[in-house]
């Protein structure tokens, strides 16, 4: 019998997961296959790598050993996929992500056009939920990986920043600020707000910005809280209250007057979009060279 990756792949998800019926979870397996794996791994080795008891499993001593260079194998097959998804061109499959809401009403469609004139032959699906409901999708296996608005910690997550956004004040055309010709945060502050809901990632990182100048987020008059960035930019257009929202998702009603953007002196709420999946996991190559795809690109020139 010869060593594969498969089963370093297989000794590794279950050493991260903790269970072998968690790896099965996570690797689209039955939980026999998986321990039928890891035997054939251990008859290979001539030694165990898991103790077993009914309540848990741990490795042993050459499990310990063994655990760093499978994480290498991994490491090396997914930067070998990234360095070939660029020679893909007629890969087939399908882009099966996530992403925020800003991001897939907004900006994904940019990113998805010459995405499919460069792969022609990936079908692609896509849900388009806030950040907490996304990674509970990717923690379930439900989606390989996701474009999300703000950084999250999470042992289990592998997370990489892939293109820089804005957050901009958002107010009426008639508001009493449009005509202000030099604006400070604390003008801002004093007037009615519509927001996204808690677990939003533009939530999360307008609040993370006041807080980091010196302002408490608890202190703002939230007049209203929308599930998505359309519903608000209705509501700021309507006169109901002001609003920050991503730069990107507002140049429409900016053209055409509805709204007006309005810088504010000395603060800025500029943002990274992040790309999140599981450490666990091998995304499969569309995923890869999609991400690859963003890698390589300015995404600037597409807000």
């Amino acid at each position: 019998m010869a060593l594969n990756f498969h089963q370093l792949h297989i000794f590794h998800t279950v050493a991260d997961r903790g269970s072998f019926s968690a790896a099965a979870q996570t690797l689209y397996m039955t939980q026999p296959a998986v321990t039928m794996q890891i035997q054939s791994l251990e008859e290979y080795f001539g030694t165990k790598l898991f103790m077993r008891s009914t309540k848990k499993i741990e490795l042993t001593e050459a499990g310990k050993v063994l655990l760093p260079y499978a994480k290498k194998s991994i490491d090396l097959i997914r930067d070998t996929d990234m360095v070939m998804s660029s020679f893909t061109k007629q890969l087939k499959g399908r882009l099966q992500l996530g992403a925020s809401l800003t991001i897939g009403e907004s900006i994904l469609p940019r990113w998805l056009g010459p995405f499919g004139k460069e792969f022609p032959h990936i079908g692609i699906s896509m849900k388009v939920m806030n950040t907490t409901h996304l990674i509970e999708e990717i923690e379930n296996h439900q989606l390989n990986f996701a474009i999300i608005e703000a950084p999250i910690q999470h042992p289990d997550m592998h997370i990489e920043a892939v293109m820089e956004d804005e957050l901009v004040l958002v107010v009426p055309s008639d508001h009493p600020l449009a005509d202000l010709e030099k604006l400070q945060l604390e003008d801002v502050l004093q007037y009615p707000f519509i927001l996204r809901e808690q677990g939003s990632g533009t939530r999360q990182v307008m609040e993370d910005k006041l807080i980091a100048n010196g302002f408490d987020p608890l202190q703002l008059k939230i007049v209203m809280e929308l599930g998505s960035t359309g519903a608000i930019k209705s509501a700021v257009e309507a006169g109901l209250g002001i609003s920050f929202l991503s730069i990107s998702s507002v140049k429409h009603e900016v053209a055409l007057g509805l709204i007006k953007t309005l810088p504010i002196e000395n603060v800025t709420f500029k943002r990274q979009f992040y790309s999140v999946y599981l450490k666990s996991s091998l995304l499969p190559i569309s995923a890869v060279t999609f991400l690859n795809f963003l890698r390589e690109r300015d995404l600037s020139q597409w807000l």
